[in-house]
């Protein structure tokens, strides 16, 4: 299935809330205030709702379809500085997969609160990488939950990605520390450091984030370049201050949202990208290596509308 199939129907939920149509359906008929509430309850956020509604509307007495119309709205949120990587028109299939993810430098730091699903998004990072010939490496730096040193070096043994662990309940930023001086020594194109989950409202943990990312630089100055935070789109606004938390801790660079296909929260997107201003590297829907792909404002607003190009 290519990869915009899986996107819309992981994003069945979201679009079944926004269209007011059962899963699977594309057709629908909507004014603009049961839009506005719709985009509340895909957890779009009221401001953005209504700013969205008032530039479809606006689109629309121009003459363009409804679904141009939202397309475009929809599109200005989920771009707002107007960058496209391509010009695009409504109906294009987009292959993003074809599109390399740049990463800043050599280490990458993923955090994220308990249950965000790092670990996994790690292992399917370093697949991705190595895709592009990459040579990568893992720091197994969640030394707290039981057993994620262990399925870190799993998949590791997998992929081929050598895998520098620590001791269970040993210091993070040690297995940070002799990570970073290895792939620096090893001359490894690609580190991605795993943490702990931790609650973003307690602050001692926040702390030793802090002391991990500095340990870093320590090891391999100017590093990490990159700190991607995991997401889970089911958490909604919740998420939002996730983000605005970790940001303020460790300097978020990025963004990487999983179990889209497990929500109808989806619209978690908009205020991410508007509000907070944080680059969406990448969107997760489903279990698959290949279910991780780059994020795409044009094929995720494509997926999520799913509608007939005469739908008005």
């Amino acid at each position: 299935m290519a990869w915009l199939d899986r996107l819309k129907q992981g994003l069945s939920r979201t679009r079944s809330i926004l269209t007011g149509a059962p899963a699977g359906a594309s057709a629908w008929e909507m004014d603009w205030e049961d839009l506005e509430f719709a985009l509340i309850g895909a957890d779009v956020g009221a401001r953005i709702a209504a700013e969205v509604v008032k530039h479809a509307r606006a689109e629309r007495e121009r003459g363009t379809t409804f679904r141009e119309a939202l397309q475009k709205a929809l599109l200005d949120q989920l771009e707002p500085d107007k960058t496209r990587q391509t010009l695009r028109r409504v109906g294009f299939t987009l292959d993003v997969t074809r599109r390399q993810v740049e990463v800043k430098g050599k280490v990458v730091m993923v955090v994220g609160v308990n249950g965000a699903g790092k670990t996994t998004t790690i292992a399917k990072l370093g697949e991705y990488y190595q895709g592009y010939g990459k040579t990568v490496m893992f720091a197994a730096g969640d030394t707290f939950r039981a057993a994620a040193t262990e399925q870190l070096q799993v998949w590791g043994e997998r992929l081929g990605i050598p895998t520098i662990t620590g001791p269970e309940g040993g210091d993070p930023g040690s297995v940070a520390f002799d990570a970073a001086g290895s792939r620096k020594a090893r001359g490894i194109d690609l580190l991605f450091v795993d943490t702990a989950g931790r609650l973003h409202t307690r602050h001692n943990l926040m702390e030793e984030l802090k002391k991990v990312k500095r340990v870093i630089g320590k090891a391999d100055e100017g590093e990490p370049a990159e700190v991607w935070l995991v997401l889970d789109a089911v958490t909604g606004q919740n998420g939002l201050e996730q983000a605005r938390k970790f940001h303020e801790a460790v300097g978020v660079t990025g963004v990487v949202v999983t179990k889209l296909d497990g929500t109808a929260k989806g619209g978690i997107l908009l205020p991410i990208a508007r509000e907070l201003g944080l680059p969406i590297k990448f969107i997760g829907v489903g279990e698959k290596s290949s279910d991780l792909q780059p994020y795409d404002a044009a094929a995720f607003v494509e997926a999520l509308l799913d509608m007939p190009a005469e739908a008005a």
